[in-house]
């Protein structure tokens, strides 16, 4: 099986999206230079193209795919509750820690291992200073980052 049954040009990079016959497995953010590819008609991976545009065409479109998310039960209550987090609104490590009886360098960790990002709207967890905070894994200016600045402007969401 090929690691990517649609890959999607948008305005920060692209984004390659993993799915089964019933389920949306994976979504990962790919470099510029990462050619489109068409998903076939009537699949998962199709349906989930269409949410992707739906929410680059307006930014408060809330998914509703079927997604197979594999963790730990800390991993799964970090992403359920970073799913509550409306479109243009943040929440810090911190206070989305609290609100599960967790830490923030736990929820932190989570979001690292989030499989589905923008579903999963790992990009709406900020630093309590105001700062991004982290982005698939990186810290610093970079790609990664740039992408959550991107998609934070893109709800209108204020940090800090």
């Amino acid at each position: 099986m090929a690691p990517f049954q649609a890959c999607v040009r948008t305005p920060f990079g692209t984004v390659g999206i993993s799915a089964t016959d019933t389920h949306v497995t994976g979504i990962r953010y790919l470099s510029p230079d990462v050619p489109a590819l068409a998903p076939k008609r009537g699949t998962v991976a199709f349906l989930a193209c269409v949410q992707l545009q739906s929410y680059l065409d307006n930014p408060g479109f809330v998914f509703d795919l079927p997604m197979k998310l594999t963790g730990t039960r800390h991993q799964l209550s970090v992403w359920e509750a970073m799913c509550a987090i409306p479109a243009g609104e943040t929440r810090t490590y911190g206070e989305l820690a609290k609100s599960i009886g967790s830490s923030a360098r736990a929820v932190g960790g989570a979001c690292g291992a989030n499989p589905l990002p923008i579903v999963v709207p790992c990009h709406r967890v900020v630093g309590a200073n105001g700062s991004l905070g982290g982005f698939m894994g990186a810290r610093q200016e970079g790609f990664e980052l740039s992408i959550k600045r991107w998609l934070l402007a893109h709800e209108g969401a204020r940090r800090g």
